[in-house]
């Protein structure tokens, strides 16, 4: 047992987040990646990106995503649709290359979201795509651009004598 050092009256204390977690309507969102991190597969005999999703827009600024992608799979078709997805992320944020779960947080793009049916554990929203956010074209890391340079001009620089 621990004392808490005073004591707290109910009626004192602020009220939670009383918001809804029924699954956010299907559509395309504005969100940022807060976490990212490695896991193993219920068997054991894979690895997946576990991803937290924070929404930043149009609608329903706030509210929290999560969603798996599939890095190793004994299934070949798991696996491809994880890489896929994640080469779709990377291409969003404008990342070239990824090599740790560090280089996805506190990126942003659009996600696409859907609802997944389910009895037994309710309905739940499922990450169906990603895209760059509109207006923005993401910076290009680790890789040059593909904007060709401007060809070097032969004019002599304006300090120089003529």
């Amino acid at each position: 047992m621990a004392n808490l050092g005073e004591t707290f009256e109910v009626s004192a204390l602020p009220q939670g987040n009383t918001g809804s977690f029924d699954p956010l309507p299907p559509g395309w969102y504005s969100a940022t990646m807060s976490a990212a991190e490695i896991k193993s597969t219920k068997t054991g005999t894979g690895q997946y990106i576990a991803l937290r999703y924070d929404i930043t827009g149009p609608t329903h600024q706030g509210r929290v995503v999560f969603g798996n992608l599939n890095i190793r799979n004994q299934s070949p078709k798991a696996e491809e649709i994880g890489r896929q997805q994640l080469g779709d992320i990377c291409r969003a944020i404008g990342l070239a290359r990824v090599g740790d779960t560090d280089q996805l947080i506190g990126n942003s793009l659009m996600i696409k979201l859907d609802i997944e049916k389910s009895e037994q554990y309710g309905d739940k929203n499922q990450v169906r795509g990603f895209k760059p956010i509109a207006g923005g074209a993401p910076k290009v890391v680790g890789m040059a651009a593909s904007i060709p340079a401007a060809a070097p001009t032969k004019a002599a620089p304006p300090w120089a004598k003529r």
